[in-house]
Order: C-alpha cells, then structure tokens, then sequence
C-alpha cells in the first residue's frame, strides 16, 4: 500500500499481475482490494486459468549469519 500525493491510496498484490485498487482512506483502499482480489480469482476460475497462491515463511535470525 501506497500513499499517493493527494492524499488517498494505492494497493498493488504482487502475486497477482494486474490487481490493482484505490481508496480514500486506508481501510476504504483495503475494502476495494479485497474486491479487486474475489474479481481476479473469479475470472481466472471461469478461465482456467491457476490463482497465484503466495506463502510466507518466517525468517528465523537467530541462527542466520546476518
């Protein structure tokens, strides 16, 4: 999420090309989001077409040689 130089924002999702929303405030750029991503998986299922799944591991620095 972006601040743009009006004042509202931006919201991008990297794991899916394309998806791209807007808002006023924070929580009305996140609303629109959300929207934005069920639109995405929506046509993507009618096409066929896989939905981008996007994991998220913890990186464990106490071990790391940083």
């Amino acid at each position: 999420m972006e601040q743009n130089e009006d004042g509202g924002y931006t919201v991008t999702v990297p794991s899916l090309p394309g998806c791209i929303s807007e808002g006023s405030t924070r929580e009305e750029a996140l609303a629109h989001i959300e929207e934005a991503i069920a639109g995405y998986v929506e046509v993507a299922k009618k096409l066929g077409k896989p939905i981008p799944v996007e994991i998220s591991v913890p990186l464990n620095t106490t071990n790391a040689r940083v």
